[in-house]
């Protein structure tokens, strides 16, 4: 194996992995395919990311049939930033699978949800490496499919209709998208994206692109959950074994946010998603509403998955509202913030497991006087809720701190001032936890203190870890955020 394969291995060994687990059947033998599986896929990554730093994009040819006539996998700064995420976290959540799997799921089952993890992970990987506008659909299938499969596995019968309201809104997402490809390809003749893009140009009053474009936004908002189309989230979140809530708070919904970051600077281009069509004032404006709406929602929740899975949402405005201001500045926040924000919902919602593995729930009842009978996990919540409210030292704060930039740099001090302002909101919510956990006395349905398996504990810590370390070194996040959006912008490699 060299480099020139690490692409099509990145996607294929996952894939690979899903049937066997499959086959095999025994649950310790299909965690360790998964396991093995990940960790290969998060060590390409790895490479890739380095090797595309080191000499510029890299294109792979599938079936040695040249682009644009046969499919390409393309490897540039942004694909390899979100492949670096996408694998990270699904190498965290595996090991913490065995555990919380054999804890929330009949003995029946589990070989059964790894196959669908090692699904949803290659679909999402695939998603983001896959340079066909087609392939990219038929991945986005394989990763919502297997999604509400694993959603569907939670023990609270309520998963069921979560994973129902998810598949009818993801199926509607993907029709969007779907069609909105298929005038694209009926106006270029190519589904290859930057052939798609060349062929473009020029085009920008055609009324297929302008239709193609808002077909596209409609369906990666449901997608990327984008406020009010958001509705199938919270459940979904609240509901969904611990392990699949941590991958797919971490990296489904920036999965979705990469490509339409993609379809808008890649494929359209500046020009008609800022000019012809006021997109930009579209996106700010809903950004917005999801930050303010979702956060104050957040605050009243009585369930911790429920509270962070409509903090969820605020954050995702927070994304888009980088997005909204197409700046250099605005796409780094934005790109950081899908980063940072990953890695942060990643560590809650593991520790959030932790909890529920002990005390069989995560009310808010059971949070009373956590700190005296769960120390570290307690701490390790309130942590990774520091970053995200966005406090100095945390990587939360980086991605803000690059949005009040963005909008200073545009002249919109009012903007600035509404995201250090939708910050204290998160303060509210996290410090809803703070104080009962710390200042509370236990309740009936605080869980006992008791060993924590050091395969639960390790990958959560681990992203709490990053959630402090890449507040204080910014060089992989904040450097590929900015080669990422000057990619995006069109004036670097």
């Amino acid at each position: 194996m060299t480099l020139a394969q690490l692409p099509v291995l990145e996607v294929v060994v996952p894939l690979i992995a899903a049937p066997l687990t499959l086959i095999l059947r025994r649950a310790s033998v299909a965690w360790a395919i998964t396991m093995a599986a990940c960790a290969f896929s998060f060590v390409a990554a790895v490479l890739l990311a380095a090797e595309v730093a080191r000499v510029g994009p890299l294109s792979y040819h599938i079936g040695s049939w040249a682009p644009p006539w046969g499919i390409e996998y393309r490897v540039d700064a942004l694909s390899a930033f979100v492949l670096v995420l996408v694998s990270g976290i699904g190498t965290a959540v595996a090991p913490f699978a065995w555990r919380s799997v054999a804890a929330e799921l009949r003995s029946d089952q589990i070989y059964l949800f790894y196959t669908m993890y090692c699904l949803c992970f290659a679909g999402l990987l695939g998603m983001t490496i896959t340079g066909d506008a087609f392939n990219l659909f038929v991945f986005m299938e394989i990763a919502s499919l297997s999604s509400y499969v694993l959603i569907a596995l939670g023990r609270d019968r309520r998963a069921l209709l979560a994973s129902f309201q998810y598949l009818i809104l993801g199926t509607i997402g993907a029709t969007f998208f779907v069609i909105g490809v298929g005038l694209l390809f009926l106006k270029t003749g190519t589904l290859n994206l930057a052939d798609m893009a060349v062929r473009l140009e020029g085009l920008t009053n055609e009324r297929s692109v302008l239709a193609a474009l808002a077909f596209i936004t409609v369906g990666m908002s449901l997608k990327l959950a984008l406020f009010p189309l958001h509705l199938w989230l919270p459940n979904a979140y609240t509901y969904a074994p611990s392990a699949v809530t941590a991958l797919l708070a971490a990296t489904a919904t920036k999965v979705s946010v990469y490509v339409l970051l993609r379809f808008y600077f890649g494929v359209f281009g500046l020009h008609l998603v800022t000019q012809v069509l006021p997109m930009p004032e579209i996106l700010m404006g809903l950004s917005i509403l999801a930050i303010v709406t979702a956060s104050l929602v957040a605050l009243w929740q009585t369930d911790l998955k429920r509270l962070f899975a409509y903090s969820s949402v605020a954050q995702i405005g927070y994304i888009t509202l980088g997005v909204s201001m197409a700046s250099l500045d605005g796409l780094t926040a934005s790109i950081v913030h899908l980063f940072n924000h990953g890695i942060t919902k990643g560590a809650l919602f593991l520790l959030l497991g932790i909890v529920a593995l002990h005390a069989g729930n995560t009310q808010f009842a059971s949070a009373r006087g956590l700190a005296r009978s769960m120390p570290i996990t307690a701490l390790g919540i309130t942590l990774a809720g520091l970053s995200l409210i966005g406090v100095p030292g945390t990587a939360g704060f980086v991605s803000k701190w690059y949005l009040v930039l963005a909008a200073l740099e545009a002249g919109r001090w009012w903007l600035a001032a509404l995201v250090v302002a939708t910050s204290l909101i998160a303060v509210a919510y996290v410090w809803r936890f703070v104080e009962a956990a710390y200042l509370s006395p236990p309740t009936a349905q605080t869980p006992a203190a008791g060993d924590t398996p050091m395969s639960m504990l390790v990958p959560a810590w681990l992203l709490v870890a990053a959630c402090i370390w890449f507040g204080f070194d910014t060089s992989f996040t904040v450097e590929g955020a900015r080669r990422a959006a000057t990619l995006l912008l069109g004036a670097g490699p």
